[in-house]
């Protein structure tokens, strides 16, 4: 049922402290190895979020035991051969992280298994997973020609490959990382552009090994992994609503503890310093961590327009939806280009949050691989629909904080896909 929520509006600052839920890839991920290693797996600050719980709810599905405690969840793993023929199909709910990194886990195991979602991921394209894991001679077949789910998947034994990927998503890459982690022999993949490394390094985490050279992943198969403890830092995703709301409403002084700085993501920051955001980052001293964090302290900011594009892309991919609202408040043109990967998230992001903040006011345009934003300027309400796209969705609700007039949001629950507790975070900070 479609939900609408009025949004808190002209907020007099965002102050406070705060820590931002658990990390969605890292979540996600720990889930998977720890189900491919041997013995126990805690997790720590796992996000208890729509998108990840299919993860945990696809894995029960497939044999595996997995508790779940107030602030941590315990993985008991039995290595790759633990994994059974699931006896349902593998709801994945609205989870592209899930249905692809899945189907590269699956192409080795020896069982019948499908893979569904709902009806954004039944829009979501598959072939550029399906078509490199067939070339380890995966068994994968699909709508349309395997572009589209439902995805049945047939595993059995798997060849090496040497891949040059044509795309930059971390998500084909990962797909691929878990196939050849089955294959039998040495794989090598070639990435165009870098793109987050979270696989890497939880493979390394679980006493794997992995090289990267200049872009050049090599990976052997037969690798065993074994349980360990995961400490997952905070979502730089999630906390970039709020660093940007920070930086856009006057009077503002926020500070977000325990945030992952994994150098794969956080373009944010690098944009946010280049407009001339008011941004400190404090690292972490401690050595053990397998992930970077960090604390980042916010303050109302002067902001100028510039030019995104290239390499850096990959990096804040998921944050060009509030890096536009961003803009709006930066004098002079901001141009987002090379970002055509927007357009098969959750939504036509490009389309989706430049309709949207039209409607409040904002002059952008979209283009091609991307848009245009020229600012600085006033926004005021309206109704906005997220379209249940939980980036859109929150992007929104920091939108109305700045404008003049009540904001009516539609399909107000998307956020749950990654921050259930988002709105109530907002408001905490908020001065009325």
């Amino acid at each position: 049922m479609e939900s609408s929520k009025k949004l808190a509006f002209m907020s007099n600052g965002i102050k406070g402290e705060m820590k931002v839920p658990g990390d969605k890839s890292i979540s996600h991920r720990s889930i998977m190895f720890g189900a491919i290693a041997r013995g126990t797996t805690v997790i720590h600050n796992f996000l208890k979020a729509e998108d990840c719980i299919s993860t945990m709810t696809c894995f029960k599905q497939m044999g595996l035991e997995i508790e779940e405690e107030d602030n941590k969840v315990i993985v008991y793993g039995k290595g790759w051969e633990g994994l059974k023929e699931p006896e349902d199909i593998l709801d994945v709910g609205n989870s592209g992280t899930t249905a692809r990194l899945m189907a590269g886990m699956l192409a080795g195991r020896p069982f019948h298994s499908v893979i569904v979602g709902d009806e954004s991921i039944a829009k979501r394209p598959m072939k550029r997973v399906t078509g490199p894991l067939s070339l380890f001679g995966a068994d994968i077949a699909g709508r349309r020609n395997g572009e589209f789910t439902p995805l049945s998947i047939r595993g059995g034994k798997l060849s090496p490959v040497d891949y040059h990927l044509t795309v930059a998503s971390a998500q084909v890459k990962s797909a691929m990382i878990f196939a050849a982690l089955q294959a039998d022999g040495i794989s090598a993949i070639k990435e165009p552009v870098s793109t987050r490394n979270h696989t890497e390094t939880m493979i390394k985490k679980f006493g794997g090994d992995i090289s990267n050279e200049n872009g050049l992943i090599t990976v052997s198969g037969g690798q065993q992994f074994k349980g360990t403890e995961v400490r997952v830092p905070g979502d730089i995703s999630s906390a970039a609503f709020f660093l940007v709301a920070a930086a856009i409403v006057p009077g503002s002084t926020l500070v977000l503890q325990d945030v992952g700085l994994n150098p794969t993501r956080t373009g944010i920051i690098t944009v946010m310093e280049r407009m001339g955001a008011n941004i400190t980052v404090v690292k972490s001293k401690e050595n053990n961590e397998f992930e970077e964090r960090g604390t980042i302290t916010v303050e109302t900011s002067s902001l100028r327009g510039i030019e995104i594009g290239g390499e850096i892309i990959p990096s804040l991919i998921d944050e060009l939806p509030v890096i536009a609202l961003l803009a709006t408040q930066a004098e002079g043109r901001t141009i987002i280009k090379d970002a055509e990967e927007l357009k098969v998230k959750e939504t036509n992001r490009i389309d989706a949050i430049v309709s949207q903040l039209k409607v409040l006011g904002a002059d952008i345009e979209s283009t091609e691989d991307g848009m245009i934003i020229n600012g600085k300027t006033e926004l005021y309400g309206g109704t906005v629909d997220s379209m249940g796209d939980h980036r859109i969705g929150m992007t929104l609700a920091v939108a109305a904080l700045l404008s003049k007039e009540e904001v009516t949001l539609k399909n107000a629950d998307a956020v749950n896909i990654s921050f259930p507790a988002f709105y109530s975070d907002l408001a905490s900070l908020s001065i009325t």
